[in-house]
C-alpha cells in the first residue's frame, strides 16, 4: 500500500489502487451517515445574528461513544470528557469544580458544536469527491493528488476516521494498537484493526509531506 508523497509544486500525491479507493470512499460515507445531515440553509435575507443565535447546538455530549471521542466536551469536564483516544479527564475534580466546567462545557458545546459537524462533514465529503474523480490506469492504479485546501481537507477526514475506528474497537493506548494487530486473521476485528492501522499510516505520511 502506497503513501503520501511531496508534490512538485506544492500539495501531496499517492497511487491508490481500485481496492484502496473502495476502502477509503466506503469509510468515508459511513462517516457521513454517522456525523448526519447538515443544518438547512438559511434565507438569503435572513438576519445574520438571528441566525447566529437561532442556530444553538445540543449542550449534552452524544451518547454515541465514536460521535463522543469525534465531539468531546471542552474543558476536559463532563461525563464523556476524554482525548483523543478516548481517556477520561475528568477525574479528581472536586464537585464544585467539575460543576462548574460542565456548565462551561456545554455552554461552549452548545456554539459550536454545529460548526465543528459542518467542518468535519465537508472534510469527509471532500474525500469522497476526490476519489469519485480517479481512475485506475492499466497497471491498476491512479495517482491522487491533492492541492489546495485539500491536504489539510484529507488530513482532518483521516483523523475522524481513526478516532471512530478506535472508539469502535475501543482502543484507548497506543499500545493497544500494537496488541490488536497481532490478532488471528480469523478474529472478526482483523480488518478493522488493518484499517485503523492503514489510516494511521496514511495520516503520518500527509503530515509529512505538510
Amino acid at each position: 500500500m502506497g503513501t503520501f508523497e511531496s508534490r512538485e509544486g506544492g500539495g501531496a500525491a499517492i497511487a491508490l489502487d481500485d481496492i484502496e479507493i473502495s476502502i477509503l470512499r466506503s469509510l468515508a460515507v459511513q462517516l457521513l451517515e454517522l456525523i448526519g445531515p447538515g443544518e438547512p440553509e438559511p434565507a438569503e435575507d435572513a438576519d445574520p445574528l438571528a441566525v447566529l443565535f437561532a442556530s444553538d447546538g445540543p449542550t449534552e455530549p452524544p451518547s454515541d461513544p465514536a460521535l463522543a471521542r469525534l465531539f468531546p466536551d471542552a474543558y476536559g469536564a463532563g461525563p464523556g470528557a476524554q482525548d483523543d483516544l478516548g481517556n477520561g479527564l475528568a477525574g479528581g475534580l472536586p464537585g464544585p469544580e467539575a460543576q462548574e466546567l460542565r456548565a462551561r462545557s456545554a455552554e461552549f458545546r452548545r456554539f459550536t458544536e454545529n460548526d465543528l459537524r459542518t467542518r468535519k462533514r465537508e472534510d469527509a465529503l471532500a474525500v469522497v469527491h476526490s476519489l469519485n474523480g480517479l481512475t485506475p490506469a492499466g497497471d491498476g492504479a491512479a495517482v491522487l493528488e491533492l492541492t489546495g485546501e485539500l491536504p489539510l481537507r484529507w488530513l482532518g477526514a483521516l483523523n475522524d476516521l481513526r478516532l471512530t475506528i478506535a472508539a469502535r474497537l475501543e482502543i484507548t493506548e497506543d499500545d493497544e494498537g500494537a496488541r490488536l494487530f497481532r490478532l488471528p486473521d480469523d478474529d472478526p476485528r482483523k480488518p478493522m484493526v488493518m484499517a485503523y492501522l492503514w489510516l494511521g499510516g496514511l495520516q503520518e505520511s500527509l503530515i509529512e509531506t505538510l
